[in-house]
């Protein structure tokens, strides 16, 4: 399927004469949308005409303890305005129960219903390097992995809870886990149990919820991003989106870096596709595989494939990851 043929599906009520905007007439949010892959797939939903709620806790006049203020969920807004949407931002702490359903309620109150949740809660990067990875689960500070939990899991399964009595009211429910490796990729330990803990959840609440909404028409899936190339990752090496494989030097994995933008036109196109229900409902998928089923490439041109890569270079060997580009 080509990147053009996927952009003229359409879903039931997408609004009529807007063959290249699949998803307008449709409500959606996307829970921790400040920055990273929230942030691409808000945009990207937007440019397919949806309504998108985007939610975080980082304003312009509070940062949260991810401690960037470079992104905000008003930016967001805004560019998912800018690309052909309604971009709308409501500052929200997913751990809040209280703000959440005050969420559910504002939505509820102005749309009347919700047709695409998109679940990429996080925000624990700052609790992995040196507190977290290359230690034993009884060598970690108990309070560090807990947060990973709340921020990895407890958030996720709030928004969950709140959101799904909403998103039953649409005629193709789906519900998006965005998480850090497929069902497949991590079978490998994830070098520490928190860690692993919190990525694998949100597979596997894909998978339940999935049964849950299958009587609704809908559809509940598991996605993962390979090496991204979030802000703070490109932060963390140095480097810029324009300089970005300057970084190679430093990681040599870096070769197979991707773009948020590579897994968002994955979404984007999975939520315009109307038989997404048989082809993903309750299972895991990647970037990649979303692209090479959709046909869509990253901003760059490329179709990298991260974790064919890291399964080709955990058999050993000499593996190059620019040939999973």
């Amino acid at each position: 399927m080509s990147n053009e043929s996927n952009q003229d599906m359409t879903l039931p009520n997408a609004a009529p004469g807007h063959p290249r905007r699949p998803l307008a007439g449709r409500i959606a949010l996307v829970a921790g949308a400040t920055r990273g892959a929230g942030r691409a797939q808000a945009v990207e939903l937007g440019r397919a005409g949806a309504t998108v709620y985007v939610t975080g806790r980082t304003t312009r006049t509070r940062a949260s303890e991810v401690g960037r203020t470079t992104e905000t969920i008003e930016e967001t807004a805004e560019l998912v305005t800018a690309a052909g949407g309604t971009g709308i931002a409501v500052p929200t702490d997913h751990l809040d129960e209280e703000r959440v359903r005050a969420l559910a309620d504002r939505i509820e109150r102005e749309q009347g219903r919700l047709d695409i949740l998109v679940n990429d809660l996080w925000g624990g990067e700052h609790l992995l390097v040196g507190s977290v990875f290359g230690k034993k689960s009884w060598e970690t500070p108990l309070a560090d992995g807990l947060r990973i939990l709340e921020l990895g899991v407890r958030s996720h399964v709030i928004t969950a809870a709140l959101f799904l009595p909403l998103l039953i009211r649409s005629d193709a429910p789906l519900h998006v886990e965005v998480t850090d490796g497929t069902a497949h990729s991590n079978r490998r330990y994830r070098e520490n149990m928190y860690y692993d803990l919190a990525k694998n959840a949100p597979i596997r609440l894909a998978f339940g919820l999935g049964r849950e909404l299958a009587e609704y028409g809908g559809t509940a899936v598991s996605v993962s991003p390979g090496f991204l190339r979030s802000e703070q990752m490109l932060a963390h090496f140095g480097v810029s989106e324009e300089n970005w494989r300057d970084a190679i030097a430093q990681e040599p994995a870096f070769a197979v870096a991707e773009s948020p933008r590579y897994l968002a036109r994955g979404v984007a196109a999975l939520a315009a596709d109307p038989g997404r229900a048989a082809r993903w409902n309750g299972k895991s998928t990647s970037s990649a595989e979303l692209a090479k089923t959709y046909g869509v490439r990253d901003a760059d041109g490329s179709r990298p494939d991260a974790w064919a890569y890291f399964e080709a270079a955990h058999g050993g060997g000499e593996v190059s990851p620019e040939d999973y580009r």
